[in-house]
């Protein structure tokens, strides 16, 4: 009876031994692979920063002097500076783009924003991914497109655009402020009114429908600013 005791405590110890060598093994696997994926990304991430310098201090330097001496020129040279300053916007956005991961059917908000850079947009994210539901950061980038769209046609020749991004943590701001001409917040209203679903379907429609706050701050000779607040 003694020997057969002893001979079931060695079975059940054997496979107590062999769910925890066998535990011990997956749980290896998995963080050799993150282990490698992280020295991908930081190998990776090291060479897109040597690049960086490279192009920095040869090919952006060299369109932004394009640029100032061309303005300076006059003439035929505007054109040629403000190609120079497009492409100076182009190489910089293609510098400050983002692998587009996520995990779970979530992306990077940042990543689909900053392609929106143009010399008269400015796009300013957080150093680190701001992850949405890939449904919300789509809903998120037409109303940014939306709202640039309307700077476009009602705030002048010359007004600027600066797209903000910050990360609240539980919640991400997202703010389109211009320096244009402005107008009256009541002129809004009366466009939905007059059937122009820009503002009341495009951007209000959609944040309400994400279950977000938006609200808009404006008046003539002070440009105009939309604040949308959304849940991540």
């Amino acid at each position: 009876m003694d020997d057969a005791s002893q001979l079931l405590g060695n079975v059940q110890l054997l496979l107590v031994s062999g769910l925890v060598v066998g535990y011990a093994a997956t749980t290896m696997r998995r963080a050799n692979a993150r282990l490698r994926e992280a020295i991908a990304a930081e190998s990776a991430a090291a060479e897109r920063l040597r690049l960086g310098r490279s192009i920095h201090d040869g090919v952006l330097q060299v369109l932004a002097q394009v640029q100032r001496r061309g303005t300076a020129i006059g003439g035929e040279a505007t054109e040629l500076a403000a190609l120079a300053a497009e492409q100076e916007i182009a190489l910089r956005t293609l510098m400050a783009s983002r692998p587009p991961t996520g995990d779970r059917g979530r992306i990077d908000l940042c990543m689909l924003l900053i392609p929106l850079a143009t010399t008269r947009v400015d796009v300013v994210v957080p150093a680190e991914q701001v992850l949405l539901p890939t449904a919300t950061a789509t809903e998120l980038v037409a109303v940014v497109k939306e709202a640039l769209s309307n700077v476009d046609k009602h705030a002048g020749p010359n007004a600027r655009s600066w797209v903000v991004v910050e990360d609240l943590g539980a919640d991400v701001l997202l703010s389109v402020r211009d320096d244009g001409t402005g107008t009256t917040p009541d002129r809004f209203e009366q466009a939905g009114s007059d059937g122009h679903l820009g503002v009341s379907q495009s951007i209000r429609g959609r944040i309400t429908d994400l279950g977000g706050t938006v609200s808009v701050r404006t008046a003539p000779g002070e440009g105009t600013e939309w604040e949308m607040k959304v849940s991540k």
